[in-house]
């Protein structure tokens, strides 16, 4: 069994979601954490479980975030992670997977499947085995009970209902 750490200075949790109906809002999660375990370097028998920390949520916007923390959207007194837990990679060819599991929003879980790449593994300047996992994918954000949003005067809403996840993360084999 190996087990793979999560290295966070090389990792990040970022989304987008359309704003106006005309642009993308970007932001990042910056506390979550990521736990790996594998039969060798066999990835295909993975088991991914991540936590991310909802109140570190950054769209370089403090009013925004704070709206994004309150009852309208993410209730973080209420509950205080989000997760994903794994139940599926399938090796699709190449360094192409699909990732399937349980994602964990506001007390609604519903499955998910998102696209990765993964790299490696490959040894680090301190002879540490590595690999590096790039995963995309799409939620609506009203499945998981995240509802809130606005009318425009012109037609369309504030928010989009979809939201692009954008994960980037670094492992290192313990």
């Amino acid at each position: 069994m190996a087990n793979w750490t999560l290295d966070k200075t090389h990792s990040e949790v970022g989304f987008s979601v359309r704003h106006m109906m005309i642009s993308n809002v970007r932001g990042n999660f910056n506390e979550f954490d990521a736990d790996v375990t594998s039969d060798g370097d066999d990835l295909t028998t993975a088991k991914i479980s991540v936590s991310i920390d909802p109140t570190s949520i950054d769209t370089r916007n403090s009013d925004r975030d704070a709206h994004l923390r309150s009852a309208d959207f993410f209730k973080i007194e209420e509950y205080p992670k989000v997760t994903f837990e794994s139940t599926s990679l399938v090796h699709k060819g190449g360094d192409k997977y699909a990732l399937e599991g349980n994602l964990s929003i506001i007390g609604t879980t519903k499955p998910v499947t998102l696209d990765c790449e993964i790299q490696g593994p490959e040894k680090d300047p301190w002879g540490n085995q590595r690999i590096g996992v790039v995963a995309s994918g799409q939620i609506n954000r009203t499945d998981f009970g995240l509802t809130w949003n606005a009318a425009l005067e012109a037609g369309g809403v504030l928010v989009s209902e979809n939201v692009k996840l954008n994960i980037e993360m670094q492992f290192i084999k313990g």
